[in-house]
């Protein structure tokens, strides 16, 4: 069953046109992975699809679970079931790793969340993805590794349990032992109620420990070749030389 159905979509930043005539469906529990160099309009598709005001809609329609997304808000996006996690999470001064997952929840379900239970679901999350509990009580990313915030956007994803999860250029300044740990925590996402992704990246190392059911292909925002996971191997060995057109 489709989940996200992305047709004709174009879209333009500024007005310049950045995405050409996508087209994308991602059913239940598949995960999907977009690759292409630096400049392809990868990070623009996530953000399109997560609602970004900056972003405008050309052409195309987005729709997610049979609804159309192409005039919701972000915030409704989200409370929808869609996640995007940011490839240079923001700092938050004043509000704390753990008070910031349990108010998304508390947006998410519009129940309130019940402390006790949130804290041992936290808790568990954050040894999966061998975090220091310390971080939960620390400002959101304020003085946070690279490598610590980017698991504490795996952190949210494992709590939130989003419909799908976009996961833009996680494993990008990470070294070996923290992509493997961010790996982790994707695999556990993956098993979980579900659970779809699409996987952004021009990289290869945090795809290593996961299945993978479709790569795309972008270069100068269209989508040019679509396959299996052999599609990721090619990549390893040749680079994108061949999906690029002579200038």
């Amino acid at each position: 069953m489709s989940l996200l159905e992305v047709k004709n979509l174009s879209v333009s930043v500024d007005g310049k046109p950045i995405l050409h005539d996508i087209d994308l469906n991602i059913g239940e529990g598949e995960t999907h992975v977009l690759m292409g160099p630096n400049g392809a309009g990868k990070s623009t598709l996530g953000y399109t699809l997560m609602g970004n005001p900056r972003y405008t809609l050309t052409d195309g329609t987005i729709t997610f679970g049979g609804q159309k997304l192409n005039d919701l808000s972000t915030d409704k996006r989200a409370r929808a079931g869609i996640f995007l996690s940011f490839q240079n999470p923001i700092e938050v001064p004043g509000v704390s790793l753990s008070g910031f997952v349990r108010n998304a929840l508390h947006e998410q379900t519009g129940q309130p969340v019940k402390l006790f239970s949130y804290q041992k679901k936290l808790r568990a999350a954050m040894e999966l993805l061998s975090m220091d509990p310390a971080y939960a009580d620390r400002d959101l990313n304020v003085g946070f590794s690279g490598g610590e915030k980017k698991k504490a956007e795996i952190l949210q994803m494992l709590l939130l349990q989003p419909k799908l999860a976009i996961l833009d250029e996680t494993d990008s300044g990470l070294d070996v032992d923290a992509v493997r740990t961010v790996s982790q925590g994707v695999q556990a996402y993956q098993e979980s109620k579900n659970g779809a992704l699409l996987v952004i990246t021009h990289a290869t190392r945090i795809l290593e420990s996961l299945h993978v059911d479709t790569v795309h292909i972008i270069v100068k925002g269209r989508i040019v070749e679509t396959g299996d996971a052999s599609l990721i191997e090619e990549i390893n060995e040749r680079g994108f030389e061949r999906f690029v057109p002579a200038e």
